[in-house]
């Protein structure tokens, strides 16, 4: 009677096994993390060489939205999202459980705002069980769409707005009636430091954008402990700032005649860990610039330069979305929003102390990249770079 379940069970769907899974261990949490991590860098890595402009994305919510869809694949469509999201080695049916966990972790902060939607043709039929799996592991919707009526993209842009307490209003402007699929990633971020700054000790300093643009820029202070360490291999310095809710935001300071190019080059998910064992605890000013940023990018143009293509072909495999044939992705669109500023106006940020040895200051007056991780998890929320703070 066993022999005979065997070949049975190993037919069971990648939609039907997330019921019987268990509890995922930290040891299973930090090795997703670890790979997220890599990803991220990936990611980075290929939007940053693309522009000479401010950059911003988050990793996490797009892996999201990317394993939401590896759930509905088969066949090397799914063997191909694996390898490309650098999740290859773990055993995919843990996947869902995974992320799930990841997820209802940074929940008990709150700190962060996201839309995930899979967004096939109306005449698609998706199956109510992958449905339901995107919603409860991924926190996505699956909603099909009739892309031939003009009204497809005011529904689109409502329903991300609403998930990013309408911080992130316009996700597309256009749409192409013969869209098969697409998949959207929304994301906003404003987290408050832990050490606050005092609005009363921002003011109008330099900011070095280049060698032939300074631009006035409002920059926050505050003198306090820090966690500080320095990268010589790539004369870098990396300052972190906790923030409330379990967050932190790691600042890249590249040396002053070093080319912020250079060090996107080199970003990695391993240089990301390096990086967090380094750090050791100083006093320290730190004179940072408020900025906020908002980007916008169709992934389709990327995601093939990560080994991810087959999901935009003919040839591509959803069946378990629906179990028809024929489905592809026409595109992937990801949007994210941040804005970093005090947060709070009776912060009780340390002015410089004039009767005492002052401690060192770190001025981010120069382009600098940041990262903002969850620290339970190791998770990076968002990668960005800041080349001029007045952008956007």
């Amino acid at each position: 009677m066993t022999s005979r379940l065997l070949p049975l069970l190993a037919c069971i769907p990648l939609l039907a096994m997330p019921l019987l899974a268990q509890e995922p261990s930290a040891v299973e949490i930090q090795d997703l993390s670890t790979r997220n991590a890599d990803f991220a860098a990936r990611l980075y890595r290929a939007i940053a060489s693309t522009t000479d402009d401010n950059v911003l994305l988050s990793p996490f919510t797009v892996s999201l939205g990317l394993a939401a869809l590896m759930s509905g694949a088969d066949g090397s469509t799914r063997e191909q999202l694996l390898q490309g999201l650098s999740l290859n080695a773990l055993d995919y049916l843990r996947i869902p459980e995974l992320f799930q966990s990841v997820r209802d972790s940074m929940a008990q902060s709150g700190f962060v705002n996201q839309g995930i939607g899979i967004l096939p043709r109306q005449q698609f039929k998706v199956d109510s069980t992958y449905r339901d799996i995107v919603q409860t592991k991924y926190g996505g919707n699956v909603q099909g769409l009739d892309y031939s009526d003009g009204a497809a993209k005011d529904t689109i842009n409502q329903f991300f707005s609403t998930y990013t307490r309408e911080q992130v209003k316009e996700v597309v402007s256009a749409i192409d009636p013969q869209t098969q699929m697409m998949l959207i990633t929304a994301v906003f971020f404003q987290g408050q430091f832990a050490l606050t700054f005092n609005t009363s000790f921002t003011q109008d300093e330099r900011f070095y954008v280049n060698k032939y643009k300074i631009a006035m820029v409002p920059m926050m202070f505050r003198s306090d402990k820090y966690y500080l360490a320095y990268d010589r291999s790539l004369k870098l310095g990396v300052l972190k700032l906790p923030m409330t809710g379990g967050a932190a935001m790691l600042v890249l300071l590249p040396d002053e005649d070093v080319d912020y190019t250079s060090i996107d080059e080199e970003i990695t998910g391993e240089r990301f860990q390096g990086w967090l064992k380094q750090l050791k605890r100083t006093r320290l000013e730190v004179q940072l610039p408020r900025f906020i940023l908002e980007q916008s990018y169709s992934l389709q143009k990327v995601l093939p330069g990560l080994g991810i293509s087959e999901v935009f072909q003919d040839s591509a495999d959803f069946s378990g979305i629906g179990g028809e044939t024929g489905l592809r992705l026409s595109e992937v669109v990801h949007k994210a929003a941040i804005i970093v500023d005090e947060t709070s106006s009776t912060g009780n940020a340390h002015a410089p102390n004039i009767f005492a040895s002052l401690p060192p200051r770190l001025t981010v007056n120069r382009p600098f990249l940041f990262l903002i991780y969850h620290q339970a998890t190791s998770s990076i929320l968002f990668m960005g770079r800041v080349i001029d703070p007045t952008k956007k």
